[in-house]
């Protein structure tokens, strides 16, 4: 699979992002994947390589949902499934991306419902 110069860019700050934070069991990461019509969420313990909860666009099934409104639901989906499982705090990893549009979205969404980072 050829990736876009852009693709690269983004994957090379992720790498560098990802050498100075790691997600442990008291304070996993939340990492974030967007792809150009879903989105996708893990908390992910690093240490022992166990994602401890996981949300995407994909379990609301509507197409007609724009696309900031399915990253708000994902936010709201993590926060609840990561309190399920005992996680409060998490590391906020947005893999690359902008800290924008549907990324700040799914953040502010994860925050509202008691996630902090």
């Amino acid at each position: 699979m050829a990736f876009t110069e852009r693709d690269e860019a983004r994957q090379k700050r992720h790498r560098r992002l990802r050498t100075r934070i790691a997600g442990t069991a008291d304070r996993p990461r939340l990492a974030v994947y967007r792809s150009l019509n879903q989105i996708y969420a893990q908390v992910i313990d690093d240490r022992s390589g166990r994602t401890l909860a996981a949300a995407s666009s994909l379990e609301a099934r509507d197409s007609k949902v724009k696309r900031a409104d399915a990253a708000k639901a994902v936010g709201t989906s993590i926060a609840e499934k990561a309190k399920a499982v005992g996680i409060e705090e998490v590391i906020f990893d947005r893999g690359g991306y902008r800290y924008h549009g549907r990324v700040k979205a799914l953040a502010d969404a994860a925050r509202s419902n008691g996630l902090r980072f």
